[in-house]
């Protein structure tokens, strides 16, 4: 981009440099700029080829520009001779970019000739005025090299070839140039660029055609200062006055991009390029400029930035998080492995950004979510991002614990504590110590053991049931409920000063509903793990599948749909998943989950548990027996039976 601009300014110099360049400075000038564009362009050679003064059939070399070790300039070479192919389509006024090995074979001759000037790649622009026969050629060239030649590069150059045509039509009629703006202008629509000059004296510009364009002006409209000045957008006119005047308090080149109407409440980017000018008495004079459409490119400039931006953020979440496994580490029971975590939908990875933050530290955090949600997946995960990986993570479903048994199965028990109680039993927190424990549906501890679990938040102590003995733990806790324990608290069934002393780092997770493009990652999972589990072979999951599955809300979430999967995969008789509509038609696709949404799950599960045990004849444990269909203790299952009221029929 540098070297363009820099080339840019150099077709700006060169321009008004032929502007009443004196007749006998034009063949040095000519000279100098092909050298200057080789130079700029990483060129070898330039020739210039024009009709013979003494011969009006034969074309030769009058101006070159060639390297120290190069060919020298030609006597008496005749281009018709010497390169007939490249002279007829020249002649035709026809434009060619090539290399020498993409010649044709009625080229032969012209591939010979180049071979022995060691000539590679070149670019012939035939030099013209309006519909005049062709004055001359311009050629550049790379030797021994190959060169690509680019939309834009050839561009440029015919706007050079088009300003040595003005020079050489002055040098050969003999006459100054007193309106070269008018031809330039006509090079310049060619690269789509508009000409203007400003009278520093009226305060009235001249334009082209292309300009005129560019701004919207109409051909015999007057251009005021103030016309031009109504056109820029208002909160750049004060940088396009700014730079304007700098121009011209220090003889400076003037170079803005700013933004012009286009329209009723539309804008266009464009770029003007000037020079000033001035009397020998330092007085100003004019300033000759340019000015292009830059509104695509300032397009692709901002989706650019924000791409770039999007990956600036994705590299610093990518930096925050762990990369998770994406085979299925899964164990019998709990998450004793680093679970897989699913999920690449930009609310998810939010989550998982917050998770990582938090993992390194010993923060407690409370996680918040509708029941199903990956609560516990993402326990698992804080754990096995922070410095306490090597160490246990015992999960703790406080609602499934009878209420009796709380306090025995978190902070132990001494033998003989109470009937039954026949040997020492170590609690959860002892069985946690030095790493994690997790106390998943903390709504559900009773207002009495509330109290002892706020003492081993504050002071990481607690006495055995039965024991006047204090036992100290280094315990990082990481609670999760569905309930809104704000609500609890004023409600009075939940501490307030156990809630601020869990609320320390708070995280929500969204419901399936809100991360939708993660159902057919979640659907693949639970499919391959299920069939592994039950012996199957699903290779694949029809889209009429998905669409059914994408179409429901999920009240129950994540587990929900694991559910959904495991009854699919038991019914599935092929090798593809099928899914009974009737297992999630519960509600409308239409419907939207309000606070009922806690509600039906359970009603679904309940639903569920009641089919796995009609499949499983009734059976809770062992091969093949409810507990095991579902993943869940035993003992878990029949409180579960207990509290859906479910009895074997008999």
């Amino acid at each position: 981009m540098e070297l363009e601009e820099k080339f840019e300014d150099l077709l700006l110099e060169i321009s008004a440099l032929f502007i009443n360049l004196p007749i006998d400075a034009i063949d040095d000038v000519i000279q100098d700029t092909q050298r200057h564009i080789c130079e700029y362009l990483q060129l070898d050679l330039s020739a210039l080829w024009q009709w013979s003064d003494r011969d009006a059939h034969l074309m030769t070399i009058t101006h070159l520009h060639s390297p120290e070790q190069g060919p020298e300039r030609p006597v008496g070479i005749d281009a018709s001779k010497t390169f007939p192919w490249v002279y007829e389509k020249m002649l035709s006024g026809e434009l060619l970019a090539y290399s020498t090995d993409e010649l044709p074979d009625e080229a032969e001759v012209d591939k010979n000739t180049r071979r022995s000037f060691g000539v590679e790649s070149s670019v012939n622009i035939p030099l013209k005025m309006g519909g005049q026969p062709v004055l001359g050629i311009l050629t550049f060239d790379t030797i021994h090299r190959k060169h690509v030649w680019h939309d834009n590069e050839i561009k440029r150059l015919k706007l050079v070839a088009e300003i040595f045509s003005n020079a050489l039509a002055r040098m050969s009629s003999e006459r100054k140039l007193v309106e070269s703006t008018d031809r330039l202008a006509l090079a310049a629509e060619s690269a789509e660029a508009g000409i203007w000059e400003l009278d520093c004296r009226t305060d009235i510009f001249w334009a082209t055609e292309e300009a005129r364009r560019i701004f919207g002006y109409s051909p015999d409209e007057i251009i005021s200062t103030r016309h031009f000045e109504k056109s820029i957008h208002p909160e750049d006119l004060i940088r396009v006055q700014q730079a304007m005047s700098e121009s011209f308090a220090n003889n400076e080149k003037l170079k803005v991009e700013y933004r012009i109407t286009a329209g009723a409440d539309r804008y266009k980017w464009v770029c003007s390029r000037g020079r000033p000018y001035y009397h020998s008495d330092g007085s100003l004079i004019r300033m000759l400029g340019t000015t292009i459409d830059i509104d695509e490119r300032k397009k692709l400039e901002e989706e650019l930035k924000k791409s770039l931006t999007e990956l600036k953020l994705l590299k610093q979440q990518v930096e925050q998080e762990n990369y998770y496994l994406r085979e299925d580490l899964k164990t019998e029971q709990g998450f004793e492995g680093f679970e897989q975590i699913i999920g690449q939908s930009k609310e998810f990875k939010t989550v998982i950004a917050s998770a990582r933050q938090v993992a390194s530290t010993t923060a407690t955090v409370l996680l918040l979510g509708e029941t199903g949600v990956g609560k516990g997946v993402i326990a698992n995960a804080i754990h096995q991002m922070s410095d306490r990986k090597t160490k246990p993570f015992v999960t703790v479903n406080c609602a499934a614990l009878p209420s009796d048994l709380i306090e025995s199965e978190l902070f132990g028990r001494e033998r003989g504590a109470f009937t039954g109680a026949h040997a020492l039993q170590v609690g959860r927190f002892e069985v946690a110590n030095q790493g994690t424990i997790f106390l998943d549906e903390i709504g559900e501890i009773p207002l009495d053991m509330q109290a002892k679990l706020l003492r081993v938040l504050e002071d990481g102590e607690f006495e055995r049931l039965g024991s006047p003995k204090m036992v100290r733990v280094d315990v990082r806790i990481i609670a999760a409920t569905g309930r809104n324990l704000r609500e609890e608290v004023k409600k009075r069934r939940f501490r307030e000063d156990l809630f601020y002393r869990l609320n320390v780092f708070p995280l929500t997770i969204p419901p399936l509903r809100r991360r939708r493009n993660d159902i057919p990652l979640l659907a693949q999972h639970f499919s391959k793990r299920y069939s592994r589990k039950m012996g199957k072979l699903i290779e694949s999951i029809p889209q009429r599948t998905l669409d059914i599955m994408l179409d429901y809300h999920w009240p129950g979430n994540v587990r929900e749909l694991e559910h959904v999967v495991e009854r699919s995969v038991i019914i599935s008789t092929g090798s593809s998943l099928a899914v009974n509509e009737q297992l999630i038609n519960e509600s409308s696709p239409s419907t939207v989950p309000g606070n009922d949404a806690v509600k039906d799950f359970l009603s679904n599960e309940r639903d569920h548990i009641l089919e796995v045990l009609a499949l499983s004849k009734w059976k809770i444990e062992g091969v093949g027996g409810a507990a095991s269909i579902l993943d869940i203790h035993p003992s878990t299952l029949r409180y579960k039976l207990k509290k859906f009221a479910i009895k074997r029929p008999s």
